[in-house]
C-alpha cells in the first residue's frame, strides 16, 4: 500500500513536493491544504483533494505522513507542534539558532500524541549537517565551514516579504571567493559570519512605505541579516520578475583536517550543491524523510527527530538486501 502523503501550504515548496511524490512510486498525495479559498486552487495530482487548513483534522486517519511546507520565520514555529499533535510530520525549518527550542516543542507534542516529527529537514539543515557530522567524525582535528550561494535564499527571502512596507523581494546569498578558496587550500583560517558571506537583497516596497525603515529593518533582523554585510536594492515589480523569478541556489560544505603523528598530512572534504531549483531539490529530501517517518511510525517510534538520528536505509524504497548489493 502505497504511504498517504499531505501537504500543508502549497506554495513554491509545496508544489516541489508534489512533484517529487510524482517521481515516487510507494508515494500517494492525499491531500493538499492551504490557507487561501481551495475552490481556487489548481493541483496537479487529479485524485488527491484541498482542502482548508482548518479541516485537516477531519484526515487525520487518511494521512500516514504530513509534509509541512510553510516559513521558518513566523509558520512552522506554530505549525509543527500543533499538527504534530495530530500527524508524523516533516518540516524544512531553518532557523539554525532556534532549532533545539523547536525541537523541544516538536518532541513534546509527538511524544505525547504517539507521533513522529522529523525536523529541518532539507538541504542545510538537512544534508549539510550530515556532511558536517561524517566529516568531523573522520578528521576529529580540523576545522568544520559551510558556504551558502550564489542563490536564492527561500528563508531569507520569506523573512524580507514579512517586513512591513515590503510587498515582494528575493535575497541572495553569496560566499566570499577569497574565504572560499583559503578552506579549499586546507590552510584551516578564522572566518567570522561577516567574513564568509555577503547578502544581496531585492525590494519591492509598497506605494508611500517608508524605504528607509524598510532597510533599516532588514539589515537588522537578527538570525537573518544583522550578522552579514546586507545591500538592499529598491526595484519595481516587473524588474523583479524579468531578472529575478528563479529559485536557484547551493553551496559548499568543507572539512579542512590533519592526520599523521606529526599532522603532517592535510585532508580536505567536500560537499557541494548547484541547484536550479532550491524549493524542489528541499521538497525532494522531504519526501525522502517522510519515507523514514511513515517507517519509524511502523515500527512504534515517537517524539521528534533531525537528519542526525534516521538511518539512511530508511530514506530508500529499496530493501536492506537490495541496498546492500547495489549501494555498499
Amino acid at each position: 500500500m502505497a504511504i498517504r502523503i499531505g501537504i500543508y501550504g502549497y506554495g513554491n515548496l509545496g508544489r516541489g513536493v508534489e512533484s517529487s511524490i510524482m517521481q515516487n512510486p510507494d508515494m500517494e498525495l492525499v491531500a493538499v491544504f492551504t490557507r487561501r479559498d481551495p475552490a481556487s486552487l489548481q493541483i496537479q495530482t487529479k485524485t488527491a483533494k484541498v482542502l482548508s487548513v482548518n479541516d485537516c483534522e477531519s484526515m487525520k486517519d487518511q494521512i500516514d505522513v504530513m509534509i509541512l511546507c510553510g516559513g521558518s520565520a513566523t509558520d512552522l514555529p506554530v505549525q509543527s507542534p500543533k499538527l504534530a499533535s495530530m500527524f508524523n510530520i516533516v518540516d524544512s525549518f531553518d532557523t539554525h539558532a532556534n532549532i533545539p527550542t523547536h525541537f523541544d516543542e516538536v518532541d513534546a507534542a509527538a511524544k505525547a500524541a504517539g507521533t513522529v516529527g522529523a525536523i529541518s529537514v532539507g538541504w542545510d539543515p538537512g544534508m549539510f549537517s550530515l556532511a558536517r557530522i561524517y566529516s568531523s567524525c573522520i578528521l576529529p582535528e580540523g576545522e568544520s565551514y559551510t558556504f551558502w550561494g550564489k542563490g536564492v535564499s527561500q528563508g531569507h527571502s520569506d523573512a524580507i516579504r514579512r517586513v512591513p512596507g515590503v510587498k515582494n523581494g528575493k535575497q541572495y546569498t553569496i560566499p566570499v571567493e577569497s574565504a572560499l578558496a583559503a578552506v579549499r587550500s586546507g590552510a584551516q583560517p578564522k572566518l567570522s559570519t561577516r567574513e564568509k558571506h555577503t547578502r544581496e537583497c531585492f525590494v519591492v516596497a509598497e506605494e508611500g512605505a517608508d524605504l528607509a525603515k524598510i532597510e533599516s529593518d532588514i539589515k537588522n533582523m537578527p538570525n537573518y541579516f544583522a550578522d552579514y554585510d546586507t545591500t538592499v536594492h529598491f526595484i519595481s515589480e516587473e524588474e523583479l520578475e524579468k531578472n529575478h523569478s528563479g529559485i536557484p541556489h547551493g553551496g559548499f560544505c568543507i572539512r579542512s583536517g590533519v592526520s599523521g603523528l606529526n599532522k603532517e598530512n592535510k585532508h580536505v572534504i567536500e560537499y557541494s550543491l548547484k541547484l536550479d531549483s532550491n524549493p524542489e531539490f528541499t521538497a525532494g529530501v522531504l519526501v525522502a524523510y517522510a519515507r523514514a517517518v511513515y517507517r519509524l511510525s511502523q515500527e512504534k517510534v515517537t517524539g521528534c527527530k533531525t537528519v542526525l538520528d534516521i538511518a539512511p536505509a530508511y530514506l530508500s524504497p529499496l530493501s536492506g538486501e537490495e541496498l546492500r548489493k547495489t549501494l555498499v
